[in-house]
């Protein structure tokens, strides 16, 4: 996408612009697009109020600015690249003013950085919501996947988005995640996972699993 289109698409902060690079190369930032983040906030609603959310392979940090926008309680950025990192401070910079997050630098290739947002994060008071968009070409959505449920990140009735290729294989469930729904925008494709839980209900739909 044209990176000087790339905007915060809800919320108090609607329609603010964000820095974002032009693609360079296989690793170049590749944002999660307008209309992509669009779609996602709709299916969740007013999920995203209070929410603690994390923003892993952050990038520039779009999904994460736009749940901020619509009124998380708290979002982590969580990237391995000093550049992205840089991206995502000078946005929450342009767009929010002591906005409730928190940039970290972390390999999320290794089970030990998933270790680490649980300990510093989510131990007492795991995520609501967590999106992941890892490089297309590195494969990392099922293993990050497999590591966010093994080290408890995930809330009880909260969700896991993942961003990959749009022809990419992902299971239908890993651990106590079950996918709630996939669908396709381009050569994008969204994977969402609930938390399985007879007894509770999907922070989507309101409706016992």
């Amino acid at each position: 996408m044209d990176p000087d289109k790339l905007r915060i698409t809800g919320g108090k902060a609607r329609s603010r612009k964000l820095i974002a690079p032009r693609a360079t190369g296989k690793d170049c930032i590749r944002p999660t697009s307008d209309r992509v983040r669009e779609a996602l906030f709709s299916i969740l609603g007013q999920a995203v109020s209070g929410a603690r959310v994390l923003d892993l392979f952050a990038g520039t940090g779009s999904f994460g600015l736009d749940a901020l926008s619509r009124g998380a309680g708290l979002v982590i950025f969580a990237d391995e690249f000093p550049r992205a990192l840089e991206l995502v401070r000078k946005n929450l910079h342009n767009c929010f003013e002591r906005p409730p997050a928190e940039v970290i630098r972390l390999d999320l290739s290794r089970e030990s950085s998933y270790m680490i947002l649980n300990k510093r994060f989510g131990q007492q008071f795991p995520f609501d919501i967590i999106f992941l968009d890892p490089p297309y070409e590195k494969k990392l959505a099922e293993t990050s996947l497999t590591m966010i449920e093994k080290t408890g990140l995930v809330a009880s009735k909260g969700v896991v988005i993942a961003e990959e290729r749009w022809n990419v294989a992902l299971p239908k469930r890993i651990g106590t995640l079950c996918l709630h729904l996939h669908r396709r925008y381009g050569e994008t494709g969204i994977w969402i996972y609930n938390q399985q839980a007879r007894d509770r209900q999907s922070m989507l739909n309101g409706t016992t699993e």
